[in-house]
């Protein structure tokens, strides 16, 4: 499932989100595969942040845009004239969500429609990957993986704008889209962990400023279990789906991207391991104040078996590598080393891995 340069060099790329954490890194992956990138995103909502540090506007057309400008953004689309849309804005955190649902379900929902809109009658336009979340489903907190074709719902704000993301995206396909010769796919991918985050309310990210500032980190939910995966896992995902969609358009539709089967950790345990490649680390698993009102999912799995059989879509590096990788990272940076030349690192290690392990 490696990304091919051969399909990619050259390719005019539109990609939403490149400020963000998963985004920079997809920048940074799409520029060594030698694709055109036009960037359009809002500026990084972090301090510090993976965009500037990694210099990710270098080698690609970097715009700032808010999408909820529907005219703006479809004047940068138009510039762009891209032939693959890859879509990763949004209001990315699950409790922001709480003290700001108008804003989540605006960016999430209004910021996709404004997209897709942009696309109608575009012409060029062969691919549009809309890049969603494993929380689209209706959660019923059973010990089931949730499979594509399950009920889509969310508690939370955060959870239903991207429920709501993935009706828009059926639309725009089915009534415009697939009709012009635009292939247009979701995609659903589990927690992402990986150098370079530094959001708030994240579980690593919170680790890590905990850490390195000698602090004891607090957990809100140590029993919670979540699909983790490094985060080239689903960007790899992303690609292999869009060169797919190229190749065959009949493949449109929704797609899950996650960990092997039965891989889901538990919060706690996965802060176990991290603590492991951390020295000093400190945890306590309970929070400060012994409880916490805003609701979030307790159990997740995501079933991938479609993704594996239509795409060839396989996870390269087990929780163990990924976690290491994840806190050398941040070990590593915090150390001085350059930002960029990590990521690049870690790519390149994730391409030449051929087992999981």
């Amino acid at each position: 499932m490696r990304p091919d340069p051969g399909f990619w060099r050259g390719k005019r790329v539109l990609l939403t989100g490149h400020t963000g954490f998963k985004g920079a890194w997809l920048a940074l992956w799409l520029q060594r595969l030698g694709a055109q990138v036009s960037g359009v995103a809002q500026p990084p909502a972090t301090r510090p942040d993976l965009f500037t540090l990694a210099r990710v506007a270098q080698g690609m057309e970097s715009h700032f845009c808010d999408l909820l400008h529907a005219r703006a953004l479809a004047a940068r689309v138009r510039a762009a004239r891209p032939e693959v849309v890859l879509h990763l804005a949004a209001q990315a955190l699950v409790r922001a969500s709480y003290t700001a649902p108008v804003q989540t379900f605006a960016r999430n929902v209004m910021g996709t429609v404004h997209l897709l809109d942009a696309l109608r009658g575009l012409a060029g336009v062969r691919v549009a990957v809309v890049v969603t979340s494993d929380k689209v489903y209706r959660n019923r907190e059973w010990a089931y993986p949730y499979r594509e074709d399950d009920a889509l719902g969310g508690h939370d704000p955060y959870s239903a704008s991207k429920a709501a993301a993935e009706l828009v995206t059926a639309s725009y396909r089915d009534a415009f889209l697939a009709g012009q010769g635009t292939a247009v796919a979701s995609a659903r991918c589990g927690n992402a962990i990986g150098g370079g985050d530094w959001a708030p309310e994240r579980l690593l990210p919170d680790a890590v400023r905990a850490w390195s500032a000698g602090q004891t980190l607090h957990l809100r939910q140590p029993r919670a279990t979540r699909p983790w995966q490094h985060v080239l896992e689903p960007l790899a995902a992303y690609l292999r789906l869009a060169q797919r969609l190229w190749e065959q358009p009949a493949l449109a539709g929704a797609y899950n991207f996650g960990p092997l089967p039965h891989t889901a950790l538990s919060v706690g345990e996965l802060i176990e391991r991290a603590c492991r490649a951390y020295p000093g680390s400190a945890v306590r698993h309970e929070t400060p104040d012994g409880g916490d009102a805003a609701h979030e999912a307790g159990a997740l799995a995501l079933e991938t078996a479609h993704s594996r059989q239509a795409l060839g879509v396989t996870p390269c590096w087990g929780l163990d590598r990924a976690i290491a990788r994840s806190m050398h990272w941040y070990r590593a940076q915090h150390g001085g080393a350059d930002a960029r030349a990590l990521c690049l690192a870690d790519i390149a290690a994730w391409e030449e891995q051929e087992v999981y392990a």
